[in-house]
């Protein structure tokens, strides 16, 4: 009985290290990137601070 406790309990730390792992790529896709942004148009040059 103990064999299968560990088993669970290994699988338990997997799959919350996956959640962990995925959860932080997700937040660095979606944040936005640190700096300013330069834009050269018909209407001239823009800079935006982020």
């Amino acid at each position: 009985m103990s064999d299968h406790r560990n088993v669970l309990y290994f699988l338990l730390g997997i799959l919350t290290a996956a959640i962990v792992v995925l959860g932080y790529n997700f937040y660095q896709a979606k944040k936005q990137p640190d700096g300013f942004q330069i834009n050269v148009g018909p209407n001239g040059v823009k800079i935006e601070g982020k």
